[in-house]
């Protein structure tokens, strides 16, 4: 069977790595600790220049919930039409209505603005009411794909949730298992799913290069983020999760 492997990237070095790992797409974000949001317009641009896997790109304007207002909405709106201007492949979205239902009509005019790009339904489908109906919903406001984790925090606790969506979802739209997936499970969660594509950082921990340091004063507030230091895309993990998927 033939696997695809997206890489969630939150810079333009992280993007490069995940094509040097043999990545088929990446999706860019900004703020992952929040979930993803955004990223700027030279970061979307930076990664198209140098990149020739496809760029999706997330369409979030804000951390939190995903009930957007007008104001929200039409920054999305803004942001999809510079993503086709720069020459993204896709974009990632998720829009849901206070009662937990899929915001059919507005994801419908996203879809739309988006053209010829790729629509990913993100994991704002997790949070919505009724997995089995918002399936359905966002095949009709056609999307390409839907990225969750079985609406539980990682797809090995999803995983059931996400064989019955597979089977549901049959050739209309592409179902890509995404959270808490590494070269340790890759390979019994594809077995599990029957999922063909999975979504996953492979990051590893790159140290600052600063000899000096303040230390005791988060940047951003949260002492559990830390200042000197980040994660990257590693290739070499990358290829590896590619390798066990191949071999199976």
């Amino acid at each position: 069977m033939n696997y695809k492997l997206e890489i969630c990237v939150d810079s333009v070095e992280s993007a490069i790595n995940a094509q040097k790992g043999g990545a088929v797409r990446v999706e860019l974000c900004d703020n992952l600790p929040e979930g993803g949001t955004t990223p700027s317009y030279g970061t979307i641009l930076n990664a198209r220049q140098n990149l020739d896997i496809l760029l999706h790109v997330i369409i979030r304007p804000r951390g939190g919930d995903f009930l957007y207002s007008s104001l929200e909405y039409e920054t999305m709106l803004r942001d999809i039409e510079m993503c086709g201007e720069i020459g993204a492949d896709g974009i990632v979205i998720g829009l849901l209505n206070a009662d937990g239902t899929i915001d059919v009509e507005r994801t419908q005019q996203l879809v739309k603005a988006a053209d010829t790009m790729a629509v990913t339904f993100h994991r704002a489908f997790d949070m919505c009411s009724d997995p089995l109906k918002g399936l359905e919903d966002i095949i009709l406001t056609g999307a390409t794909r839907i990225l969750t984790s079985g609406q539980k925090d990682t797809v090995p606790l999803g995983a059931d949730l996400i064989s019955t969506l597979v089977k549901q979802a049959g050739e209309r739209i592409s179902i890509m298992p995404g959270s808490g997936l590494d070269e340790s499970n890759i390979a019994e969660m594809a077995r599990i799913t029957g999922a063909r594509e999975f979504h996953l950082t492979g990051r590893k921990n790159l140290e600052s290069r600063m000899k000096f340091r303040r230390e005791g004063i988060p940047m951003g507030g949260f002492p559990d983020i830390p200042e000197f230091s980040r994660k990257v895309a590693d290739p070499e993990r990358i290829r590896n999760i590619i390798n066990i998927l191949d071999s199976l």
